[in-house]
C-alpha cells in the first residue's frame, strides 16, 4: 500500500505523529517526509505530533470534531453546551468543542476549529461518560446529558443556585432547555453523583426542579 492510499485508508481517523511515521517507515527520514506533505497539504497539521488527511488528498472522510477534541488533550470527554447541544438539550448551536478533562485547561485554536479544555477532578469526572457512535468506525467521550448539565452548572464561574426559582430560571430561561428532554433525565442517577462534587446545593436544586418538571 503506497502512502497515499494508507492516508486515505485512515481519513476519518486523527493521525498520530507514531502513526505517520509507521507509513514511512520505509523512508530514510520519515521526519522530513511528514514535514514536506504538511507543507503540501497532503496532510494538515491540527497540533504538535497530530494531524489529519489534508485538502490535498481531496476525500471527504474527516474525523468528527468531537473525536479530534479526544485526541487533542486525552483523556477529555466533549460537555457543557457542546454536548447539551448535541442531545438536543439546548437550541443552540455551538461552535466552539468544550470538553472536561483531569488536566490543566487549555484552550486549541486549530485550522478546524477551537477546542477548550476545563479541568475536573476525579472521581466525579469520570460520571456519566460514554461512548457516541458519530459515524461509520467513529466513536467518541461524551459526557451523558444529565452530567453536560452538571458539568455545566459545575463550570459556570458565578453560578450558585440557592433556591427552586433560581434554579428553573436557570435552566428554562437562560440555558431554554427542553422541558420534555429535561423530564427524561434519569434523576436517581443525577443524584449519586452529587455527594462530594463541587456546588452539591446547586446541582441539588437542578434536580429538584427536574423531579417537579
Amino acid at each position: 500500500m503506497d502512502y497515499r492510499s494508507a492516508l486515505t485508508h485512515f481519513s476519518n481517523q486523527p493521525l498520530s505523529h507514531q502513526l505517520l511515521v509507521s507509513i514511512f517507515k520505509d523512508y530514510e527520514r520519515p521526519n522530513d517526509k511528514i514535514y514536506q506533505l504538511a507543507k503540501e497539504g497532503v496532510i494538515q497539521s491540527i497540533k504538535k505530533g497530530l494531524y489529519v488527511a489534508g485538502p490535498a488528498l481531496n476525500i471527504d472522510r474527516k474525523p468528527e470534531p468531537f473525536l479530534l477534541a479526544n485526541h487533542i488533550l486525552g483523556p477529555s470527554y466533549v460537555s457543557v453546551e457542546t454536548a447539551l447541544s448535541y442531545h438536543g438539550l439546548i437550541p443552540e448551536r455551538v461552535y466552539e468543542i468544550a470538553s472536561m478533562t483531569t488536566q490543566a485547561p487549555r484552550k486549541f485554536a486549530t485550522s478546524l476549529g477551537t477546542f477548550t479544555y476545563t479541568r475536573l477532578s476525579l472521581p466525579y469526572y469520570a460520571f456519566g461518560v460514554r461512548s457516541e457512535k458519530l459515524a461509520d468506525d467513529q466513536y467518541a467521550m461524551v459526557a451523558s446529558p444529565e452530567k453536560a448539565l452538571f458539568d455545566k452548572i459545575i463550570t459556570t464561574s458565578g453560578l450558585l443556585l440557592r433556591s427552586r426559582k433560581a434554579a428553573r430560571e436557570f435552566l428554562l430561561e437562560n440555558m431554554r432547555m427542553d422541558e420534555d428532554l429535561l423530564r427524561q433525565l434519569d434523576t436517581k442517577e443525577m443524584t449519586g453523583w452529587i455527594k462530594g462534587s463541587l456546588k452539591e446545593e446547586s446541582l441539588s436544586m437542578a434536580v429538584h426542579v427536574i423531579q417537579e418538571l
